[in-house]
């Protein structure tokens, strides 16, 4: 037995509300009611995660979940629901829901544990079990059973061998297949849908051997079933490890969810690549490690490699701009503006409250305590910053060669600031890193020297070849590019900067966190150093407001429409629509996207419309914001606040208007909630 779930945190038959929050909200309460968690922390986390992709499962079932530091033991929360909470499922709402809670550095035992639950989730006689118990003591006891193994879990062929497979050691070879599935988070999905493959094949009467990627660490297959397989299947929405040890192998992939929901299809489709000679192969990737294979899928088209590569540098460079630009609004909140640059430094080094700013009547009430640790959040800020370029042209260049490639791109990128190449510098030397430590990766090696390659050799020549190359020939040019596109936003006003604001604005809400969108997106933060915040570069402040206000209005303008013309919308969309205030309040624009999948031709030029008005409004009024991310939770951080939020409500009611017209003329009856076609005139 564990402690994973004990009876207080179970709860049957009750109405939690029709949306995830609410139900998310609820189960966190009762973790911190337990003595395991902080409900607000957990809750924030868990609908964090919840906003990157929808947790509802086909049959009924929600896993809500979320690694936190706000968990102290990992816990799972399960409610039975009288009044079923639509979580994003393709065949509708949820009366099944897990909240699992796992610490920020959860152990592996716990881990584990959860791992196997998710397995049985995908039991229908588990899951059958569950909707008739009787009693918070009998679902706990239903869990306990399915974790209780306490797992090696088992993704092997069954123990007892069938007569099939014996008379096949005499007869014919069955076919074989490996599957490896991961997720994001590597707590959930990963494990569902390596359940979900391994029952799928069992139907089928084929062999399959999962290795499921997840946070509590991967059971690696055996080189000897690897080695036999016909072909392998990558469900996954992450990278896949040691990927060089499937070369060769005829493949097929999906994301991590198609393996929960299509795990039939996936099979007969890897069963049509083994006996398929011309079937699309894992491509080789000599020298490295192949922990992300990126660079090595040489069947997918140059345009798709590069935007692979660069949204790689952009993920892991954001949290060093959300890090750094926060901390530096920080630090001018407390102490004022007038802290930036030397105050900063002099307070750092004297260690005490003596070399303040004269004046710092913008100092928060005038504390000289609130201008020292305004300082030092500044500094703090500024450091961090230091990293963006940096991390976008060493991650740019990990994408493309893995592990060799990082140091080059890390140094490339460091003397691309030190040149004044910036984040364009950053991008070549990324790219120009990748590339020739992808090619020293791909040379064959002396065995003597192989082992000294990827850590030694291959970034040593690459960092010289590329470093020479920057100095001598591509950073000064680029350095003269970027200044004068600096020179140019600079001499932006009056109408010229009212198109750059509206240009901004349509690329926000166009695909709505796709790469248009990231494009924008890094084109601002890119732009936001800790010098331009220090000295007050209006432009580039405005840049950042336009796109943040651009980037909100799409989830407020559908939640307005939503809550003006309900009968306009579906039940879910409407349910959706309350999450998009928070959603768009926070300047996650992705909370517009149910509404975009739904009926794109109508929403997304609407939203479109509403963006430019709110990227041109903000451009042509001078608003500017010292801070990436965070939406009006950021308040303090912008300069013209009042402009800032006219801004965001004029191009949420010009959007809203918009899309609840296109919504109201030639569009097919939705469906209320009480299955009747809604009144065309409502």
């Amino acid at each position: 037995m564990t402690d994973l779930i004990v009876s207080d945190l179970v709860a049957l038959d009750v109405d939690l509300g029709a949306d995830p929050r609410s139900v998310i909200t609820a189960l966190a309460q009762r973790v911190e009611d337990a003595g395991r968690a902080d409900a607000a922390g957990l809750a924030a986390d868990a609908l964090k995660r919840e906003g990157q992709s929808a947790t509802g499962l086909p049959g009924g079932i929600a896993i809500p979940h979320c690694r936190s530091a706000a968990v102290r033991e990992a816990s799972l929360a399960f409610a039975r629901l009288s009044a079923p909470a639509h979580f994003g499922a393709p065949d509708g709402p949820a009366e099944l829901v897990f909240l699992i809670a796992a610490p920020a550095e959860g152990d592996a035992d716990h881990l584990a544990l959860l791992s196997a639950l998710a397995r049985a989730l995908v039991r229908s006689e588990f899951t059958a079990a569950l909707r008739s118990a009787t009693s918070a003591d009998e679902i706990v006891a239903l869990v306990d059973e399915a974790v209780a193994p306490a797992l090696p879990a088992k993704t092997d062929a069954p123990d007892e061998p069938t007569e099939d497979a014996v008379e096949s050691e005499d007869a014919a070879t069955p076919v074989s297949l490996v599957a490896v599935t991961s997720c994001p988070t590597g707590i959930a999905h990963t494990y569902m849908a390596a359940e979900s493959l391994e029952r799928a094949a069992r139907e089928a009467g084929v062999e399959l051997h999962v290795e499921p990627q997840g946070s509590s660490g991967s059971k690696r297959l055996d080189p000897e079933t690897v080695e036999r397989a016909d072909a392998v299947i990558f469900a996954t929405d992450v990278g896949v490890k040691d990927k060089q040890r499937f070369v060769g192998k005829p493949v097929v992939e999906s994301g991590v969810k198609r393996g929960i929901d299509d795990a039939d299809g996936l099979i007969r489709e890897a069963l049509a690549a083994a006996a398929d000679p011309d079937a699309r192969t894992v491509a080789p990737v000599r020298g490295g490690t192949a922990s992300t294979g990126s660079g090595g899928d040489e069947h997918a088209s140059f345009g798709l490699k590069l935007r692979q590569w660069l949204l790689t540098g952009v993920s892991y460079m954001i949290p060093f701009v959300a890090a750094g630009g926060l901390l530096i609004a920080l630090g001018f909140l407390l102490a004022g503006y007038e802290v930036a640059g030397d105050p900063a430094t002099a307070i750092l080094q004297d260690n005490s409250l003596t070399n303040l700013p004269d004046p710092f009547e913008h100092t928060l009430f005038g504390s000289p305590l609130m201008a020292y640790l305004g300082a030092l959040l500044f500094l703090l800020g500024s450091w961090a910053f230091s990293f963006l370029v940096p991390a976008l042209s060493g991650y740019i260049a990990y994408a493309m060669a893995d592990r060799p490639g990082i140091a080059p791109g890390f140094v490339v990128g460091f003397l691309a600031n030190q040149i004044g190449a910036g984040f364009l510098g950053g991008i070549a030397g990324g790219l120009l890193a990748g590339m020739v430590a992808g090619w020293f990766t791909r040379r064959s090696a002396p065995r003597w020297l192989a082992g000294l390659m990827p850590v030694v050799i291959i970034p040593l020549v690459t960092t010289l070849v590329v470093g020479l190359l920057m100095l001598l020939l591509i950073g000064r040019p680029i350095a003269d590019a970027s200044s004068a596109l600096t020179d140019w936003l600079n001499g932006l006003s009056g109408g010229s900067a009212l198109v750059l604001g509206a240009i901004l604005g349509l690329m926000m809400a166009f695909d709505l966190g796709g790469p248009v969108n990231k494009a924008a997106y890094v084109f601002a933060t890119t732009g936001l150093t800790a010098d331009a915040i220090a000295s007050g570069d209006a432009t580039q402040l405005k840049i950042m407001a336009a796109v943040m206000i651009a980037g909100m209005t799409p989830p407020l303008a559908l939640a307005l429409s939503t809550a003006l013309r309900p009968r306009l919308y579906t039940e879910e969309e409407r349910e959706n629509g309350k999450a998009a205030w928070l959603l768009g309040a926070a300047f996650i624009s992705e909370g517009a996207i149910p509404f975009a999948a739904a009926d794109p031709l109508r929403v997304i030029p609407s939203m479109m419309l509403g963006s430019a008005v709110a990227g041109a409004m903000a451009m042509g009024t001078g608003v500017t914001l010292a801070a990436p991310h965070g939406g009006v939770f950021v308040f303090f951080a912008v300069d013209h606040v009042l402009w800032f939020f006219v801004s965001i409500v004029a191009g949420t009611v010009v959007s809203a208007i918009a899309v609840t017209a296109a919504k109201q003329f030639g569009r097919r009856e939705p469906v209320a909630s009480s299955g009747a076609p809604a009144p065309a005139n409502a």
